[in-house]
């Protein structure tokens, strides 16, 4: 059965705070830990006013704190923001107040643009150093070794599990190569999906974490009630796009009922090139539309972001989608 899993960046609605963002999301973390999902991931960004989730860690503990059994964890930390050492302890901590359930996903993208990474103390070339950088934090979470003098504390010893998140052949040869689960940015990366699983299914050798290749592929989805409704909600995530585009991000806005209005043709021929894993419809219609995903790709897991303005809206859509896992797993088993 492919698991389903939230991927959550604790979006700031127009008229709303940073701080309703957060709320919404420990409330939607406890929805879809009560519907059943595998996990629930936060992602790191930065000077980002629509996004609320860049002090991940905290984040993490927060929603871990007011759930019970989901494991929640970073979709990604962006490693060459931190060192090593202080993801350790960071993760370590969490581990140790949420044991066996803190999942530590790392990306070697910045997460943000040039200014604010020096405004971070951080310099691009640091993702040159990301795959030494991932074996030093992966030392630092496992067993103290005789005549170690560096340990995370706490964090020595906890093994949190390590993902590495990628768009790229980079990141699954990087994955296969040290033996951790991949997870593929397909949600607004698409392009390389395909042979990026392959490679890393090809190439994976085990390790002490992972006896075989487990992948996870990101997607859009948006569900109601009909598709006249979800056709509404998804020109949400199609403005966000559009915005990063244009370069004027923002805050999340509402849905609006004419798309075509708001994009020019070569704005809708590249968000929908990103979209290309972006799905919407009823039950019924997600179900069509994510079964060819799942086969082509093989998927263990899906992540699904959900940007919808209406925060009931997003409930319902994770509730549906619920159902959705459920009717695709009938099916595999038919």
């Amino acid at each position: 059965m492919t698991k389903f899993s939230v991927l959550d960046l604790a979006p700031v609605r127009e008229g709303a705070t940073p701080a309703d963002a957060l709320r919404n999301s420990l409330d939607l973390a406890r929805h879809v830990e009560a519907a059943g999902y595998e996990r629930f991931w936060l992602a790191e960004h930065h000077n980002m006013v629509g996004i609320a989730s860049a002090a991940t860690a905290v984040a993490i503990g927060y929603v871990a704190g007011g759930t019970s059994h989901m494991r929640v964890g970073a979709g990604g930390i962006m490693l060459p923001n931190h060192s090593p050492l202080v993801i350790a302890e960071q993760f370590g901590t969490l581990a140790s107040l949420y044991p066996g359930r803190i999942d530590l996903g790392l990306g070697r993208a910045p997460g943000t643009d040039q200014q604010t990474l020096q405004a971070l103390r951080r310099h691009p070339a640091m993702a040159e150093n990301f795959p030494q950088d991932v074996l030093e934090l992966q030392a630092l979470l496992g067993p103290l070794q005789p005549g170690q003098v560096i340990q995370a504390v706490p964090g020595t010893d906890t093994n949190v599990p390590l993902w590495i998140l990628g768009s790229s052949l980079f990141g699954a040869q990087l994955a296969a190569m040290l033996g951790l689960p991949y997870a593929f940015a397909s949600h607004f990366a698409p392009e390389a999906l395909l042979p990026a699983v392959q490679t890393y299914r090809e190439t994976f050798r085990p390790s002490a974490q992972l006896d075989e290749p487990y992948v996870m592929v990101g997607a859009t989805v948006v569900a109601a009630e009909t598709e006249a409704e979800a056709r509404y909600l998804f020109t949400t995530p199609q403005q966000q796009f559009t915005n990063m585009f244009r370069g004027t991000r923002g805050r999340l806005r509402p849905p609006i009922d004419d798309i075509e209005a708001f994009w020019t043709p070569a704005e809708k021929m590249r968000v929908s090139a990103m979209l290309a894993c972006g799905f919407h419809g009823t039950a019924d219609g997600i179900a069509e539309q994510l079964a060819p995903l799942i086969e082509r790709t093989g998927a263990d897991e899906l992540m699904i972001a959900c940007s919808i303005y209406d925060h009931s809206a997003r409930i319902r859509s994770y509730e549906i989608l619920a159902e959705v896992q459920g009717n695709l797993e009938g099916k595999s088993h038919a």
